[in-house]
């Protein structure tokens, strides 16, 4: 066999491990090994598994994960999304919908300082939602709009998918955060513009019977202040930082821990046993994360050493389909795979095939990172998958309350989501404009 078949069949194989249940970084380590030792032989295929544990782990950059990590636990238990809804409830109630474009710019500014769409979802199903069908929003709605919101998380920096993307792509990580400011800021204002349509246009949708006495909470400055200061403190300390070049992405990291552990402490809402929890969390979460980077990077130098990813430049962008229709294609196929598996894994199984052929294609990689996390985050939306619809169903408890109706209401959240991503595709400058400078 050739080293373009061996190639092929390698992710094939991945496939079918992962539809039978096999986790995805014992697979990618499993097919990988294989392809290599098929290729050459079993003493190469050892050595490159050595290599790469060593290669893709031993760097700085990766302190970061643990960081935005335990940053983004901690505030979610210091009550900071609660914070950021009233903030923003009290300041936009008096627009048609108004509570709808809080719950999303609320979760914009959550998610930057957190950078996990799945927190999101959890946090502002228990708080945006009850609130939302208080004032006589439908639950359909209420839930679609948190579903449509969470992916925020993933797109406005940090992001654990942009730190990701950066590795597979050897991007630089604080560019493809900058990268991810103006395509965010763009996604929620779509998710508003679609909020206030709806709202006009078709309010059975979105307005039940209205509930009696149903008042806004009012907040005083004073108490107004107490909320919005700490949230506007993480901002500064982290994203100032950054954007500032005052920091790198890891002590970003570091100083938001820090800060969200001050956060967390000065509210009173850990205890040594919950700190404790969150450490092993992260601790968890980090070593599941670093050791899919690992595999996906063996599964990129076995694909490399096969010829497939070349193989695939010439055979696309020679052919009629030409490099717009080659990324066409690619979004596509990381959307459909959105239905059935995360995003990370997504990530991991496509970019080492799809990254030389974007390079090859001309593309700024910087660019196709930012549509990339859009497509994936169109998954945690879209049936039967859908992980930020099964988080909302989970975290509400609420018996009357269907899966069908959450993915049904995410549904306008989703056409939104594709309408960003056209738009992003034809004014590529939006993209790469902050992430250039």
């Amino acid at each position: 066999m050739t080293g373009i078949e061996i190639g092929a069949l390698a992710v094939v194989g991945l496939i079918v491990l992962i539809y039978i249940g096999l986790p995805i970084g014992l697979g990618m380590l499993v097919v990988s090994y294989a392809g290599v030792a098929a290729i050459r032989n079993e003493a190469v295929a050892f050595r490159m598994a050595g290599a790469v544990a060593n290669d893709s782990l031993r760097e700085y950059l990766f302190a970061v994960v643990p960081l935005f990590v335990l940053m983004g636990l901690l505030v979610t238990v210091s009550g900071v999304g609660k914070d950021t809804f009233d903030v923003f409830q009290q300041a936009l109630r008096r627009l048609r919908a108004g509570l709808g474009v809080a719950t999303v710019f609320a979760n914009a500014v959550f998610a930057s300082i957190t950078g996990i769409s799945i927190a999101s979802a959890s946090v502002f199903s228990r708080v945006a939602v009850p609130e939302m069908t208080r004032h006589g929003y439908t639950k359909t709605f209420a839930t679609g709009v948190v579903a449509g919101s969470s992916v925020l998380g993933m797109l406005i920096p940090p992001s654990l998918l942009m730190i990701v993307y950066a590795v597979l792509a050897e991007e630089s990580v604080g560019r493809m955060f900058l990268a991810g400011v103006l395509p965010g800021l763009l996604l929620a204002g779509v998710f508003s513009l679609t909020i206030f349509l709806l709202a006009t246009f078709n309010r059975r949708f979105v307005f039940d019977t209205p509930v009696d006495g149903a008042a806004f909470e009012s907040f005083g400055l004073g108490r107004l202040a107490a909320k919005a200061v700490p949230i506007a403190t993480l901002m500064l300390l982290v994203l100032g930082g950054l954007y500032g070049g005052f920091l790198n992405p890891t002590e970003a990291g570091a100083v938001g821990a820090l800060g969200a552990l001050a956060v967390a402490a000065m509210r009173r809402s850990l205890t040594g046993r919950s700190l404790w929890r969150l450490m092993v969390e992260t601790g968890q979460i980090t070593v599941s994360v670093l050791i899919l980077i690992m595999a996906a990077t063996y599964f990129s130098r076995m694909l490399a050493m096969s010829g497939l990813p070349t193989a695939l430049a010439d055979l696309l962008l020679s052919g009629p389909i030409g490099p717009m229709g080659f990324l066409v294609l690619f979004l596509a196929l990381v959307i459909v795979l959105g239905c059935i598996i995360d995003s990370i894994s997504i990530m991991l199984i496509l970019l080492p095939i799809a990254l030389p052929v974007a390079t090859a294609a001309g593309f700024d990689l910087i660019w196709f990172g930012v549509l990339t996390v859009i497509a994936v985050e169109i998954g945690l939306l879209t049936p039967p998958f859908g992980l930020s619809v099964y988080t909302i169903k989970s975290a509400m408890a609420d018996p009357t309350l269907r899966v069908s109706d959450i993915f049904r209401g995410a549904l306008p959240f989703v056409a939104a989501m594709m309408l960003t991503l056209a738009i992003l595709i034809a004014f590529p400058a939006i993209t790469t404009w902050l992430a250039r400078l």
